[in-house]
């Protein structure tokens, strides 16, 4: 969804990391765009400030694994990324947003203001797809590459084409840890499913990540499964679909 109706003014241009806001006054499971200017490119970001009783589990460059986390950032980085410090990179940009304690972060090249949403009782997905260099994930050894390198990012012979699929999946009721395992699986089929179904020959991108955000389980340990076919499952993978499948027929 793009970002219409903001009426914050543009901050001056300059180095380092200028950030305003441009809340569209969202609900909070579908997070809150921020704008910033950093080294003279003007960025977005995704944030869901979670509070207190939030677990994640994910595959996020900056907090990933399984744990308390007190925010999400989903955050836009120029084409052609030069940086070898991601996790470092995003840590500066949460502290800019006066975040504190932990958080779990992902980044990419896509266009975070054109995210897009889905949700099926009371789930809610929200994507943000570049699908310039995508491919299968069992691929040929020779076609492996280190997706963080200055040198495969950017190449100078053609523009630069954003390649992530970021997927941030919020539910109200508390999952196990082997559910929230669950839950990242049945994500990924089905953004692999969306993807197909938009008439995409790929199962993904090098750098696709996965967040899923729950309440922390009390004593009763919170819900056992997240595979597609049971009831938490089966709404993660139909809130996935929808927001992948929109994402992936506009994406780059």
């Amino acid at each position: 969804m793009a970002a219409e109706g903001r009426t914050t003014a543009d901050p001056p241009s300059h180095q380092g990391c200028a950030i305003s806001s441009v809340r569209l006054r969202l609900p909070a499971q579908r997070g809150e765009l921020r704008d910033r200017h950093e080294d003279g490119h003007r960025l977005h970001h995704l944030l869901w400030r979670l509070g207190p009783g939030v677990r994640v589990c994910s595959s996020a460059v900056l907090g990933g694994g399984i744990g308390p986390r007190a925010w999400i950032l989903n955050a836009q980085v120029p084409g052609g990324y030069p940086r070898l410090d991601p996790d470092r990179h995003l840590a500066e940009i949460a502290a800019a947003e006066g975040l504190t304690g932990p958080g779990a972060a992902l980044m990419t090249a896509a266009d975070v203001a054109a995210y897009t949403t889905g949700h099926d009782g009371g789930v809610t997905a929200t994507v943000t797809a570049g699908l310039g260099v995508r491919g299968w994930a069992a691929a040929p050894d020779t076609a492996t590459r280190a997706p963080h390198r200055p040198e495969d990012a950017g190449a100078p012979a053609s523009p630069f084409r954003p390649g992530t699929v970021n997927i941030v999946v919020a539910l109200p009721v508390a999952l196990s840890d082997a559910a929230l395992v669950n839950a990242v699986a049945t994500a990924t089929e089905a953004k692999v499913q969306a993807l197909l179904d938009a008439g995409l020959d790929c199962s993904g991108t090098p750098t696709d990540a996965v967040c899923v955000a729950a309440p922390e389980p009390g004593q009763d340990g919170g819900e056992p499964f997240a595979g597609p076919r049971s009831t938490w499952g089966a709404r993660i993978a139909r809130a996935v679909h929808t927001a992948v499948l929109a994402g992936a027929r506009t994406a780059p």
